[in-house]
């Protein structure tokens, strides 16, 4: 290891005294211990037994949390459950330390596998987007349709509001950067992060950024945190130069599950321009373009999405006997309120996902 490299936290040795995690009305956060990992899951009890489950997966510095404004306008679609990746949300390091795309992978393949849930509707956002591609094409047993929010993938052109994330990557930089920052304020720290992710912080109600400040208070607390950031940016970083049958573009052609690709025009992380190649990648793709998001639509158009959705379950033949989607317009959704402000072959055939991978 370099220097200039984080250490590794591991989990076993962990015990941060930090507040507790905000669970937003109706729902419910339990613990669930797997080998080498804990996983903190988020969810919400069934408008009515038998309905097929969905599993949300977020972002880069994100939480479970970012689901809580879509999680509640699919109750009669879905069972919702969102996840907080190891090392993010409430959920520790994995004792690897393994924060790779593949690493982040196997710990929701391996949740899914314990639970016996799959197939599940499957949705991801940027670095989730990233995971949960690599899932669908891997294991397609396991998904029923993706539902990809600004999807991480490989840019040729990245934008440059996008490359300080990148550098988190790079040793030392989060060292560096916690030193420069160390008098920023949460609450400055929150705007930054609203300003960059999304396309109108303004949908950002007062009692929503009150809630996000509370909980980068509780993020920074945590000892782990910025190493959790800078691998995590680095297995990103190290997905867009992998080729072959390992490649993210690649394995997009791979995915056999209905697709849902969404897009914001304001977004500032994933480029706009990537939402045509993605709809040729992904075979059985719908695509929904929103002029005014930024990189986490299901937080600013909740609603939107929660239609996109909806579409694609008619279009598949998915739908079913399943209630209505709420078609309310409002303005900000659940989010606000929970806080949640993110920061970026047959079953016995299917292939494990390997080392060469991560």
């Amino acid at each position: 290891m370099s220097s200039t490299e984080l250490p590794s936290v591991l989990a076993s040795t962990v015990t941060p005294k930090v507040g507790s995690v905000r669970v937003a009305e109706g729902e419910r956060l339990r613990s669930v211990g797997l080998p080498g990992i804990t996983l903190r899951v988020r969810s919400r009890p069934p408008a009515r037994e038998g309905l097929p489950r969905a599993l949300y997966v977020h972002g880069l510095g994100g939480s479970s949390q970012n689901w809580s404004a879509l999680m509640p306008l699919l109750d009669g679609l879905v069972e919702s459950e969102a996840l907080d990746l190891p090392g993010f949300g409430d959920s520790p390091p994995p004792d690897d330390g393994d924060y790779s795309v593949t690493g982040h992978a196997r710990a929701v393949i391996r949740y899914l596998d314990a639970a016996g849930h799959g197939p599940v509707h499957l949705f991801g956002n940027s670095l989730g987007g990233a995971v949960t591609t690599r899932i669908a094409a891997v294991r397609p047993d396991l998904v029923r349709t993706l539902t990809l929010v600004s999807p991480a993938l490989p840019e040729i052109r990245v934008q440059r509001s996008a490359i300080p994330t990148g550098l988190l990557a790079v040793p030392g930089v989060a060292r560096l950067f916690t030193r420069l920052t160390r008098d920023w304020t949460a609450e400055q720290r929150v705007r930054g992060v609203t300003a960059l992710c999304y396309g109108d912080p303004r949908r950002v109600t007062p009692e929503g950024f009150r809630n996000a400040v509370e909980e980068m208070e509780r993020r920074l607390a945590l000892p782990y945190f910025w190493d959790a950031m800078a691998r995590s940016a680095r297995g990103v970083v190290n997905a867009y130069t992998l080729g072959g049958q390992h490649g993210l573009w690649r394995q997009a052609e791979r995915v056999l599950a209905p697709t849902l690709l969404v897009y914001g025009g304001r977004d500032q992380l994933v480029g706009y321009r990537m939402a045509a190649r993605a709809a040729r990648a992904y075979r059985e793709s719908r695509l929904l373009t929103l002029p005014d998001a930024g990189h986490v639509a299901m937080m600013e158009y909740p609603e939107a999405v929660a239609r996109g959705f909806r579409e694609l379950l008619a279009d598949t033949g998915e739908l079913g006997d399943s209630a209505g989607v709420s078609e309310s317009t409002g303005a900000q959704g659940p989010a606000s309120a929970a806080g949640g402000v993110p920061s970026v072959p047959t079953v016995a055939d299917a292939p494990e996902i390997t080392d060469a991978e991560s």
